[in-house]
């Protein structure tokens, strides 16, 4: 499947990242220079990919494109953007540009000699219906179509083959100057299928993992995405599910969605959609949600779901913002590591944790997609490859929850996100869930964790040492011998506990399983006396691992 399944994406809308003026003043500077300075952060997400917005030269907004052969001079010149995808790529960060052939500019050159020319000028058919005896909005004396009413964004004719040749030189230009890795396809639901198809054979020819998406708001993907148009679409359907099913407090919202989409029988399955939450043209998440107590969760499912998750600059940092009637700018801000409005570092670590544990499961990256349990407030779902099986658990609300799901096997399962906790099942079972928390949990024998060493320069799941004992077959890992168990409950006595995650509960009882003989610690939340749980002794007094240091799971206060 290429490189794709391997990545994590940033995107960035340079003119408003570097703080270009608004409008050209055609004067020479180097403000997307300022990437460098990000490179380090980018990485600390474990980014490996990066979207470019439009980076060549345009009268405003970048998709008026004055000249496709030439970086915007707001931005810096076609040599220090040559220098910066050196770099980039130096540093394991693949580049994708914006590609926008649907439109072009009114100071395109060709549209300036239609303007200057008329009826006889070489490039009257290689624009969307002409008409000589009309006159535009900005009185031209002639009429000509713009993209969805906008008469600067001037519909280029794809049916014409000396524009398509033009544009499909352009895309060589780029690859063979610039070393691109992908692109995104602006406003792809109204250009004409047959280009797509060219481009690809084209984009393949030269680099044959390169990755083509389409910028697709409605309609059937497969339209878009497949053997003989592009590789991906951006799943619009599933970025408002993913918001709105928080707010609503409604997870058979997304839950359906991700089901018509990926599960067996999708209509998606054979798609790898780019998946978001925001970008340059929707308001921010961290606006959208009514409690941003829920963007954990939020990005927890954009980078659990099927498909490549992709985070728009500053909202790792849950910047807000809100598009008006009038103007998109204030979702495209420029932004500065160390000036970054009102920082939601908690979020920014969370995402962190989130990159090391999507590229270290193969599940994530490949696996197949299943609802297990969907709850308006609660939701599980598993991935699984014939390698490994990860269930993705989430509770939205402000109170501890418990969940339950079988998990089809007596095993142990592995909290990746949360301290490699780890947790002894047999077949069904509850889990405990935290207020807005959400948990990835991996199927395995005990031995697995993932690694969050300091410089994420790898990430990656490690098994146990060679030296310590591990349970021969995953199937056994859970059978506990009945003199441990008695032991361990020796060392457990009735009184009042601390959860490792800071929650208080008291031990009230004792008991043994019916059916098992296991036995079993019975124990009430202090904050909410009627929650009675039971739980198996070794794991209430066993140790896990917080970020690395062992600590244990409750720990005796009075």
């Amino acid at each position: 499947m290429g490189y794709i399944n391997e990545s994590v994406i940033y995107n960035i809308y340079p003119l408003g990242f570097c703080g270009a003026p608004k409008e050209n003043d055609f004067k020479q500077e180097y403000r997307l220079d300022k990437i460098y300075g990000w490179i380090d952060h980018m990485k600390s997400m474990s980014v490996n990919a990066l979207v470019f917005n439009p980076v060549f030269e345009s009268s405003k907004h970048g998709y008026d494109t004055i000249d496709y052969k030439k970086i915007d001079c707001r931005l810096g010149d076609n040599e220090s953007f040559k220098k910066i995808c050196k770099t980039l790529h130096d540093n394991g960060i693949r580049i994708m540009l914006d590609g926008v052939f649907n439109h072009v500019g009114r100071d395109f050159f060709a549209f300036k000699d239609v303007r200057q020319n008329r009826e006889n000028s070489r490039y009257a058919s290689w624009f969307e219906n002409l008409n000589f005896r009309n006159n535009s909005p900005y009185n031209d004396g002639f009429s000509y179509e713009g993209w969805a009413g906008y008469y600067d964004l001037v519909k280029l004719n794809l049916h014409n083959d000396e524009v398509v040749n033009y544009l499909l030189d352009c895309a060589r230009f780029w690859i063979d100057e610039f070393d691109i890795d992908g692109l995104r396809l602006d406003a792809a639901d109204c250009i004409d299928i047959e280009f797509f198809k060219k481009l690809k054979n084209v984009c393949k020819e030269k680099k044959s993992d390169f990755w083509l998406y389409g910028e697709i708001t409605h309609g059937d993907y497969n339209h878009w995405a497949n053997p003989d148009v592009l590789d991906s679409v951006t799943n619009y359907e599933c970025y408002k599910g993913i918001y709105s099913s928080h707010n609503d407090h409604n997870y058979f919202e997304i839950a359906h969605s991700l089901n018509r989409q990926f599960a067996n029988g999708g209509i998606y399955r054979n798609i790898y959609t780019y998946n978001f939450v925001d970008n340059h043209d929707v308001n921010r998440v961290a606006s959208m949600l009514k409690d941003k107590n829920h963007l954990n969760n939020v990005y927890t499912m954009m980078y659990t779901m099927p498909g490549v998750p992709s985070i728009y600059y500053g909202s790792e940092f849950g910047i807000e913002g809100m598009r008006t009637a009038y103007s998109d700018y204030e979702l495209r801000p420029c932004l500065d590591l160390d000036s970054i409005p009102n920082p939601n570092y908690e979020l920014l670590e969370h995402i962190k944790k989130l990159g090391v544990v999507r590229l270290a499961l193969e599940a994530l990256k490949y696996g197949d997609f299943e609802n297990i349990n969907i709850q308006n407030e609660k939701l599980v779902y598993r991935r699984k490859t014939d390698n490994q099986t990860v269930f993705v658990a989430f509770n939205l609300t402000d109170r501890v929850e418990r969940i339950g799901f079988d998990t089809g096997c007596n095993a142990k399962l592995t909290d990746v996100l949360n301290g490699n906790e780890v947790i002894d099942v047999n077949g069904y079972y509850e889990i405990e869930m935290q207020p807005y928390q959400s948990r990835i949990l991996v199927v395995n024998d005990g031995s697995f964790k993932v690694d969050f060493n300091a410089d994420n320069k790898e990430c990656k799941a490690v098994e146990a040492p060679a030296n310590e004992e591990t349970p021969a077959e995953t199937e056994n890992c859970c059978e506990n011998s009945s003199d441990n168990a008695e032991n361990t409950t020796k060392e457990i006595k009735p009184g009042i506990y601390l959860h490792f995650k800071g929650g208080e509960y008291e031990v009230i009882n004792f008991a043994t399983h019916s059916e098992t003989g296991e036995k079993l610690v019975i124990y009430r939340n202090l904050h909410n006396t009627s929650e009675v749980w039971a739980r198996p002794v070794e794991m209430f007094a066993e140790k896990v691992d917080v970020d690395g240091k062992e600590t244990d799971r409750f720990t005796f206060i009075g």
